[in-house]
């Protein structure tokens, strides 16, 4: 970590930001159709969870674990899935969405599923709030 980390724009432009970790840093997606965290180590050139160290990994998968928790804490859902594709954004960042049976997508993946629906005005600064607490922020 250090201050060589620069946020990729695209995941700037698709998210809010929550807070930090002391790895990653977590981001809220702006679609209001599923709660869907976003958390980015803190580390210059990183791209596959292989290229970090094993202190690091274990940090970023206790990391995931305790946003599962926050948006299990905050949206009750039936599943929550976490990915790390980077096939667009080469950046090394870990997805963590709860899921609802019946959601825009459900039961395939959100990626690629119709466009995102923004949040209204205050809802998802009300969310960050609620989630801030449940990750330790």
């Amino acid at each position: 970590m250090g201050a060589a980390f620069e946020l990729d724009a695209r995941l700037a432009a698709d998210t809010l930001p929550v807070g930090d970790l002391p790895l990653c840093r977590v981001l809220l997606m702006r679609d209001r159709r599923y709660t869907w965290l976003v958390l980015v180590p803190r580390c210059a050139g990183m791209v596959e969870v292989a290229d970090l160290d094993e202190d690091e990994r274990a940090t970023l998968w206790h990391e995931v674990d305790r946003a599962a928790a926050a948006l299990r804490a905050a949206a009750p859902c039936d599943k929550v899935n976490i990915g790390a594709l980077g096939n667009i954004v080469r950046q090394l960042h870990v997805h963590v969405l709860a899921r609802v049976e019946g959601d825009a997508a459900w039961p395939g993946p959100v990626w690629g599923h119709g466009a995102a629906v923004p949040y209204e005005d205050g809802e998802a600064e009300r969310l960050v709030a609620v989630l801030r607490p449940l990750l330790g922020i």
